[in-house]
């Protein structure tokens, strides 16, 4: 900690008014200056009793000497360095952080090399904005304990340690600043499943021949809008009274997303899959993948189509249950097969299909 002054002219006359700072040095490497104590304007002789009492020096080698601190209701043991008897009942506990999590993120973050990616897509606004220190916090409270952009700003930024290690203030969690940000990685989105495709495949030998689709949906609490995507419809939640949109994604088998889209509120789940093979034959390139999904999802125009493309498209679903009856007599004439331990099934090759 040193004393950190600041010049201000005022009548004419010059001021100089003092603050007690520390160095504090941040993820990127950078050394910010947290504000500790404002003590205004001091005299030269109430500057140099600060220095003293937040630093001592040795007069003879001119390095810092450390304190030993011991509560004063117990007598200091002989030391070989300076005592200071402290009170503990005038000790508290200010604005604790949580630490751990929000580094871990960090580190997370670095091993996925994303400022690689995210550098010269979200340079600093005119106003100084750092966009990517405010995309960093995203990601972190999305990861930790996930919620609203209000909630962020409302809440968790002051609880996390985020504007510590990227040495910013509160001025990256303003609700219009974590919203605006949002703003700008619609249109990376594309790329950037590109790029963390390729990192998956370099850190985890991932690969992408298997592939997890399932929807969902989320609901509004709100007068139904003229236009957008939030409609009526199939309501997951049992909320049949409100607007929702749905959410289709695609998954690795480790949970690596390969895509997602937002759809429509009335979307219904056998018109989404045509567009996901569209999507993900167009990013990724043409390959013989296997694709699991509910039965609910394709319709048998669409399966023959993926029997029938080049290189052909392999999936797994469900049997629908009125198909599923008439084949009933066929299954139970087929012995079953074991496949591995404590796992055997029973194979019936009917139009194409096993």
């Amino acid at each position: 900690m040193f004393l950190r002054s600041k010049l201000r002219k005022k009548d004419g006359k010059e001021h100089r008014y003092w603050s007690v700072v520390e160095n504090r040095r941040v993820a990127d490497g950078r050394v910010v200056q947290r504000h500790v104590l404002y003590l205004g304007e001091i005299n030269d002789v109430q500057r140099a009793a600060w220095c003293r009492s937040i630093a001592v020096f040795d007069e003879d080698t001119g390095t810092a000497t450390q304190l030993a601190l011991f509560p004063e209701d117990r007598p200091a043991p002989e030391l070989a360095c300076a005592v200071v008897q402290v009170k503990l009942s005038g000790l508290q506990l200010r604005r604790p952080r949580q630490w751990g999590a929000c580094w871990l993120a960090g580190e997370l973050w670095d091993q996925l090399q994303l400022d690689t990616f995210w550098q010269p897509r979200l340079p600093p606004s005119r106003k100084g904005t750092r966009w990517l220190n405010v995309l960093k916090t995203l990601v972190a409270y999305r990861l930790i304990d996930p919620g609203s952009e209000w909630r962020l700003h409302r809440h968790w930024f002051d609880h996390s340690a985020m504007g510590d290690l990227l040495g910013e203030d509160f001025s990256i969690a303003q609700s219009h600043t974590l919203y605006r940000c949002l703003d700008h990685l619609v249109e990376h989105k594309q790329a950037l499943f590109t790029f963390l495709q390729e990192r998956w495949r370099l850190l985890f030998d991932a690969r992408f021949d298997l592939l997890l689709y399932d929807l969902t949906s989320t609901y509004f609490e709100c007068d139904p809008p003229e236009h957008g995507k939030r409609k009526f419809g199939y309501s997951r939640d049992k909320r049949s009274d409100c607007v929702q949109v749905i959410i289709a994604l695609i998954v690795t088998p480790e949970g690596f997303p390969l895509a997602y889209e937002v759809l429509a509120g009335n979307t219904l789940d056998k018109q989404t899959l045509t567009d996901a093979l569209a999507k993900i034959e167009a990013q990724y390139g043409k390959a013989e993948r296997i694709w699991v999904m509910d039965r609910g999802i394709p319709t048998e125009e669409i399966l023959a189509l993926m029997r029938a493309s080049d290189p052909p498209v392999h999936y797994l679903v469900g049997t629908p249950k009125g198909r599923l009856t008439k084949l009933e007599k066929s299954f139970l004439t087929k012995p079953r097969a074991a496949v591995r331990d404590q796992v055997t099934v029973k194979l019936l090759d009917q139009d194409g299909e096993l």
